[in-house]
């Protein structure tokens, strides 16, 4: 059989590079969320532990499973959705929570506390009990000693306007905490997701989550791709190189021999070449006969990763020999 060219031979390491990348991207979001999730240490290497095994399960499952008889895929294919569910639910709290911290440090880095003050409630009752008072002392007649009633009348009266300053300026703090809050509110959230979410008119919290969840999706789907064409067997590699680059060609004494009607096998071909489809036949024959896929013309095309038309002839040729 002829030997793959550069092109096939580069397309499984490229495919097993980016794999590896996947998944160690993978593993390293959910170890994170595995360590903030627990609470003791032996809970966060728990929860590290089971977040390692779902990604590499979702990972490699439909690589590992893609051989087997029909009942393993069918059971390898409901626990690779379940490891999948899980394991972006997993990278779905490591985006939001790194989101909230980057959200915490962009708040920091302008925050400007406000002096403290009182209340406007305690502003409010001393200011009451001054007007009071001061009512009181201008209901006083003046018998005796009017100056001392009138400096208490000027001294209530500026007690009372000092409470008002007070309670003008606490209302002046709260105003600006307010605005303050509402800053930090904006600075907490993503820029992205604010607009995205003015523009969709849902919650940020909401859109956060649904683009945590297809960032999860996209990751764990590219990680499971690469695996498959990484893991892909090396015969099925060979077979596609083969039918692409080498194709048959048959001696030209066989259009004599069919002139004259006899029946002769072409012995030549071009230098380099190779007719494989009976190595091919034979290789389908024996994995059918192994139960790993079933003679159809689908089953051939998905075993061997080759074009319609080719799983077609492959079929009839194994027809012909059954």
């Amino acid at each position: 059989m002829m030997p793959l060219t550069r092109h096939h031979r580069l397309q499984p390491g490229w495919a097993l590079g980016l794999a590896v990348a996947a998944t160690s991207t993978a593993l390293c979001m959910s170890v994170l969320a595995g360590w903030q999730r627990g609470g003791w240490l032996w809970e966060r290497l728990v929860w590290v532990a089971i977040g390692v095994v779902l990604v590499v399960s979702a990972h490699l499952l439909p690589a590992l499973c893609r051989s087997m008889p029909l009942a393993i895929r069918c059971v390898g294919g409901l626990l690779w959705i379940a490891c999948m569910v899980a394991t972006s639910y997993g990278h779905v709290t490591f985006f939001l929570l790194s989101q909230q911290h980057a959200g915490q440090a962009r708040a920091a880095g302008v925050f400007v506390a406000s002096p403290p003050h009182r209340s406007l409630t305690a502003v409010m009752r001393e200011r009451a009990d001054m007007t009071a008072a001061l009512a009181g002392a201008n209901a006083r007649r003046c018998v005796r000693d009017c100056a001392s009633l009138q400096i208490r009348r000027v001294s209530l009266t500026a007690r009372v306007d000092a409470l008002d300053a007070e309670a003008d300026e606490v209302r002046r703090q709260q105003k600006s905490d307010d605005h303050n809050a509402v800053r930090l509110e904006v600075l907490r959230d993503d820029p992205v997701t604010t607009r995205l979410a003015a523009l969709l008119g849902l919650p940020p919290v909401r859109v956060d989550l649904f683009a945590g969840f297809a960032f999860a999706a996209v990751l764990e789907s590219v990680a499971c791709l690469f695996w498959w064409i990484g893991l892909q067997p090396r015969s099925s590699v060979t077979a596609s190189a083969v039918a692409v680059r080498a194709p048959v060609t048959v001696d030209k004494t066989a259009g004599n021999a069919a002139s004259t009607g006899t029946v002769t096998t072409p012995r030549s071909v071009s230098r380099g070449l190779v007719i494989p489809i009976d190595t091919e036949v034979t290789q389908l024959a024996r994995d059918i006969a192994a139960g790993h896929l079933r003679p159809t013309v689908s089953g051939i095309r998905r075993h061997l990763g080759c074009s319609q038309a080719k799983a077609s002839a492959l079929r009839r040729q194994l027809t012909l020999q059954a």
